[in-house]
């Protein structure tokens, strides 16, 4: 019988398409490779995290039942604190009575969370310390959450520098690095030929509630732009930072994977989801797992 093949594994930025991570891990997996290390930024370092931890398929049962009411309940709205809309206490919280408490060191994988020092303006590789401290920093969006302040350092997003973070890895002694990049271009069928259907009510049971939610917010924030007659209503403040920060990252990540081209890139097309999809997540998972699919053919790379 051969021997697998190590796989040093990058995880990339952006939001809800991550949990296309989840697929492309089990994916991998099934195929017969064995994933040695993982480096992930953002939404890549929460799952990367997750699954160094050996909790991935804990985090998927639980992620798979979320709801788009689920979603908002987790978003903990700051009217205060002027650094970022959303404080990310409940979401850490509920991850960590779901995963445990770990340091990073303690993990049986390696593995580096990546975010940005936005005093500095540098990258910063967090690879020891507390997991969900890490994980928290790495996700921070601009103007979205508000910054990790770890060690005097006001942390936030890594995809802000490195959408896509390869530099860790290459002092791994691994068979193959693997990069999933979450800004693929767009096509016709980005969850794949034969999506998995929505969950049944799944899509409008809490549209009013969540649009007047979002009402309420940025009126209180004095964001609010009410729609003249015979215009449409404007986009969502969070709805335009998160445009501009994922074509930001688009972009970056092109330059970037030219300095540190991995074995092997998994595309994952940018309109799989929008970002705050979450509740999508059986759908994304089994799009992760699809692309992943065809990406190994593609490459001669499929041992399964």
């Amino acid at each position: 019988m051969s021997m697998k093949k190590t796989v040093s594994l990058i995880l990339g930025s952006g939001g809800a398409r991550g949990l296309t991570h989840i697929g492309v891990i089990r994916e991998l997996e099934e195929h017969g490779y064995q994933i040695a290390s993982i480096v992930g930024c953002s939404m890549g370092s929460l799952i990367g995290g997750i699954y160094a931890a050996g909790r991935l398929a804990d985090f998927e049962s639980w992620v798979t039942t979320l709801s788009e009411w689920d979603v908002l309940r987790f978003l903990d709205i700051s009217l205060t604190n002027r650094s970022g809309m959303m404080k990310g206490d409940l979401i850490m919280n509920e991850l960590r009575a779901l995963i445990g408490d770990t340091n990073i060191e303690d993990l049986p994988l390696p593995f580096t969370a990546v975010a940005t020092d936005v005093v500095s303006k540098k990258e910063v590789w967090l690879n020891s310390g507390d997991l969900f401290d890490a994980i928290r920093a790495s996700i921070a969006i601009p103007g979205i959450f508000t910054p990790k302040l770890t060690n005097g350092r006001a942390l936030v997003d890594g995809g802000l520098l490195n959408p896509l973070p390869v530099a860790p890895s290459t002092d791994d002694v691994t068979d193959l690095t693997i990069a999933v990049s979450l800004a693929g271009r767009e096509v016709s069928q980005p969850l794949g030929p034969n999506p998995l259907p929505p969950r049944a009510g799944s899509i409008q049971a809490y549209r009013s509630r969540i649009e007047n939610f979002i009402d309420t917010v940025q009126g209180k924030l004095g964001m609010e732009q009410a729609a003249k007659p015979g215009e449409e209503r404007p986009l969502p403040l969070t709805d335009v930072l998160m445009g501009m920060f994922d074509t930001m990252q688009a972009a970056i990540s092109r330059y970037r994977l030219a300095s540190y081209p991995p074995d092997i890139l998994i595309d994952i097309p940018y309109n799989v989801c929008q970002t705050h999809e979450f509740y999508k997540a059986e759908q994304l998972i089994e799009a992760g797992r699809y692309w992943a699919t065809e990406y190994l053919m593609r490459h001669g790379e499929d041992q399964g």
